[in-house]
């Protein structure tokens, strides 16, 4: 399993970025998906995920901000994010997991997500900052 993410720079407080990660050694349209965030010091947060039916899951940090989506053709999950803050940098990863999203929900994947989700990425710096 390998996952790899790109997008990510420094951008302006307001402006949008979006983030790629890039899939392979798996079924990637069998697998649910997400997007975690980390500043040094803190622990990694969830901010957005994909189910493999489509449905989707944000934090309260992301909701009406970030977009999250995949495209099963292209092996890719894209994060849009949008009215970027400087509280938004931080180093972002991607996280892959067979298990139904639904089953995310009842384990706080938000918080705990980095104790159970199996595949990671490396991860992309985002910085916002003017």
């Amino acid at each position: 399993v390998q996952l790899v993410e790109s997008g990510g720079g420094l951008v302006q407080p307001g402006t949008s970025l979006r983030l790629s990660c890039v899939a392979s050694g798996f079924t990637f349209s069998a697998y649910s998906m997400a997007w975690f965030r980390q500043v040094p010091g803190k622990e990694r947060e969830g901010v957005a995920a994909v189910g493999s039916d489509g449905s989707t899951s944000y934090a309260d940090s992301a909701k009406g901000r970030f977009t999250i989506s995949k495209d099963n053709a292209k092996n890719t999950v894209y994060l849009q994010m949008n009215s970027l803050k400087p509280e938004d940098t931080a180093m972002y990863y991607c996280a892959a997991d067979r298990a139904p999203l639904r089953s995310w929900d009842s384990m706080d994947w938000v918080k705990r997500g980095i104790y159970f989700l199996p595949y990671w990425g490396q991860g992309t710096q985002v910085t916002v900052s003017s």
